[in-house]
């Protein structure tokens, strides 16, 4: 009789743990105050139940399209497989976009909280941040220029690192929680002109004040679904996703809305950031604060490696797809993508100097982040709902449906929250537009279909009047 071989792949437990950790990031750690500033914790509470319904069709979409067309590698690409190249280049352009400026983010909260430690990073938006921000992100590029990689186990390191100090944070916080404090506003805002108690339209307008938050702090769970086609079972990718998004859920709700009940909503609403780590010092001491603090340093910093890996790769896998010229595909000799690497350094130098001229560069970068992510994610559930027309297979229709959450969800968050912010990434696809045709012209291919040449005129038209409404001062930053 035949021994059965055992067959390898991830587990259940370590696919959830994949949701967890792919998605926690430094949005955590200022997620007080960007919470709190907008909404009241019953709004609150109705903003993570709307998004946790949409970003669950949004990844159990990615799931099936991983597990159903395992050839196709990126994100992007399938909305170039499923609506043409150009549509992969304004995907795969949106994603590179948020990879680099999630980097903004990124040094904004860590020269914050370094300020902790040296108060003369201050709040992280000063020249000695700016300078300490720039040295450490050459550093990081020049690290991954020669070949380093993201090992399994700095990733635990990591992992640990982050989150050990929110566990003990939310500990505390259900010790320290006094109801009465947690039900003096429910519904209404310290900032409200109208008596407490639900109203829809004040209720609705503080729900749509915090999507942008909300929604940065899930950039990322993309990165759980590749791994879906290496689980040992597929029945346990459907089941570790709804898992492991309940239990990010409640890891984010419950470091959300606990601190209700330890100070009122306008004082966590002035919390300096990362404000997790100023409201836990003023909770249990300084030890909290000095605790938080290492914890986003360490984070921040292991994320920051990785999101200087992305765009680059992003790049040479567009470059590879046609659909940027060929030199941001080249590689060295380590197999890095120097080109593209260096390129979106320099960019990433220029918009650091925002930290001198805006008093809220976090708020803004992680916005225009999240606003480049959401045009991939629009792509990815478009594709899901032709794909799952498309397909003969029994479960196509819960695949459709989980398709329409998705589109309908993300659209409606950009419509809500972001048409500032999308007019602003808009600039940034012009000169994207150029290097598209210029890597069409490289293949022999010139020109745009009908309706290409149409998208691409008003990506360029509302990309000039964004920079018209900036220079005006309509837009702020």
């Amino acid at each position: 009789m035949k021994k059965r071989t055992k067959k390898s792949g991830i587990g259940l437990i370590s696919l959830i743990a994949i949701v967890i950790n792919s998605s926690i990031g430094a949005g955590i750690f200022g997620l007080i105050s960007g919470i709190a500033s907008s909404a009241s914790p019953g709004a609150a509470l109705i903003a993570w139940m709307i998004c946790g319904i949409g970003i669950l069709g949004l990844v159990l979409s990615i799931n099936n399209l991983v597990l159903k067309k395992p050839k196709l590698n990126g994100i992007f690409v399938y909305a170039q497989e499923g609506f043409g190249p150009f549509a992969g280049f304004i995907s795969g352009w949106g994603y590179w976009l948020s990879s680099w400026l999630s980097n903004i983010a990124f040094a904004t909260m860590l020269m914050s909280a370094t300020g902790f430690f040296f108060p003369v990073f201050g709040n992280g938006q000063n020249l000695p941040s700016v300078v300490a921000a720039s040295i450490l992100s050459w550093v990081l590029t020049v690290l991954v220029n020669r070949g380093i990689e993201s090992a399994s186990f700095i990733n635990t390191f990591i992992a640990i690192c982050k989150l050990i100090p929110i566990f003990i944070f939310i500990t505390f916080s259900f010790i320290l929680f006094k109801f009465n404090v947690f039900d003096s506003d429910f519904w209404s805002t310290f900032n409200s002109n109208i008596s407490s108690g639900f109203h829809f339209g004040d209720v609705a307008n503080q729900i749509r004040g915090c999507l942008m938050v909300i929604m940065w702090v899930f950039v990322g769970i993309e990165g759980a679904s590749v791994m879906a086609k290496h689980a040992k079972s597929k029945r346990d990718v459907g089941l570790a996703t709804v898992l492991g998004l309940s239990c990010l859920l409640a890891i984010y709700v419950l470091v959300s809305i606990l601190p209700y009940g330890i100070l009122s909503q306008a004082k966590l609403s002035q919390l300096r950031s990362p404000s997790m780590q100023y409201l836990f010092q003023r909770m249990v001491g300084k030890w909290g604060g000095t605790l938080i603090g290492l914890g986003v340093v360490i984070s921040i910093t292991g994320s920051w490696l990785s999101w200087t890996m992305i765009p680059a790769q992003t790049m040479s896998d567009m470059a590879n797809e046609g659909l940027l010229p060929k030199i941001f595909g080249r590689t060295n000799k380590r197999n890095a993508s120097t080109f593209a690497l260096f390129s979106t350094e320099c960019l990433f130098q220029l918009f650091l100097l925002t930290l001198l001229v805006t008093d809220k560069a976090y708020i803004f970068a992680y916005s225009l982040c999240t606003v480049a992510t959401i045009v991939t994610y629009v792509f990815v559930a478009a594709y899901q709902i032709k794909f799952s027309l498309l397909d003969k297979e029994l479960n196509n229709k819960r695949q459709f449906f989980y398709g329409i959450i998705a589109f309908v969800f993300q659209v409606n968050v950009i419509i809500l929250a972001g048409i500032q912010y999308l007019l602003l990434c808009l600039i940034a696809y012009i000169p994207g537009i150029y290097c598209y045709v210029r890597a069409r012209k490289e293949q022999g291919k010139y020109g745009f279909s009908n309706n290409e040449k149409k998208i691409a005129t008003l990506i360029v038209f509302f990309g000039f009047v964004a920079i018209g409404l900036l220079a005006l001062g309509f837009i702020k930053t």
